[in-house]
């Protein structure tokens, strides 16, 4: 099993950062996109066998009600806001996609991830747009990896049933729960570990890794061929860099 370990954004500099690591997950492009101009640099600048995989734009997933929205700045016209967002199969959705797509192009990103809000709930409209958004894109060899967050959770069989149907590879924390569905790829998301489902803070412990090193160990039993492990936190090039020591890995 090939095992590739990143962080979600750059902690440090990207030359540096390009030195120490093979993969980084590009959250800048959820927010706003880039223009291709600065993702062909970010290319430039990497050594050949460094790979991104990149966070889909928050106008396919996230209304523009969303406080990220305003984070980024980007207004829309009231009467497009139900346009956007929540994987709708809307042509301001699906010109979103063909945008975050380009992007990838550029970077030659084998991932993106598609990260949905909590009020993108277990509900039949939701099930339907999801089938109509992603069976009505293109996605020219690209993969998707799907983070569904709130009451997912409680819907494994919903989750394993999508991602088999549609080709999506589920996204979880592997310190918190087993993906739905196990595919020759499987891509986490580390978030911290507390009471609470997010916490940026943590700083994880070795015996926390040590946990994560096992789940890994299980993984490749199950002849998974390539597994993706990004943390996401504060603490996240510590982290990383940990991890990777542990496993004998760049």
């Amino acid at each position: 099993m090939e095992i590739k370990i990143g962080c979600c954004g750059f902690p440090i500099g990207r030359k540096k950062y390009f030195q120490s690591f093979n993969l980084v997950e590009i959250q800048e492009t959820f927010y706003r996109l880039p223009k291709l101009t600065t993702s062909m640099k970010w290319k430039a600048e990497s050594p050949s066998d460094f790979e991104f995989s990149l966070k889909c734009w928050q106008a396919v997933t996230h209304p523009p009600t969303s406080p990220t929205w305003r984070r980024a700045g980007i207004s829309i016209e009231a009467a497009k806001f139900d346009s956007y967002g929540l994987l709708k199969p809307t042509k301001e959705n699906l010109e979103a996609w063909d945008r975050t797509r380009d992007i990838c192009k550029t970077l030659n990103s084998r991932i993106c991830v598609v990260q949905c809000p909590p009020q993108f709930s277990y509900t039949a409209e939701n099930l339907n747009n999801i089938r109509r958004f992603f069976n009505a894109i293109a996605r020219d060899g690209l993969r998707i990896a799907w983070e569904p967050r709130g009451d997912w959770k409680e819907h494994k069989e919903a989750i394993a049933s999508l991602c088999h149907e549609l080709d999506l590879i589920h996204i979880v924390d592997l310190l918190r729960r087993d993906p739905a569905i196990v595919t020759e790829t499987i891509y986490t998301r580390l978030h911290g570990l507390s009471t609470r489902e997010y916490d940026y803070n943590y700083k994880y412990t070795y015996n926390d890794l040590k946990v994560l090193a096992e789940k890994i160990a299980a993984l490749e039993k199950r002849k998974v061929k390539e597994l993706y492990i990004l943390f996401n936190n504060v603490h996240m090039l510590e982290d990383a860099t940990q991890l990777r020591q542990m496993l004998g890995k760049r």
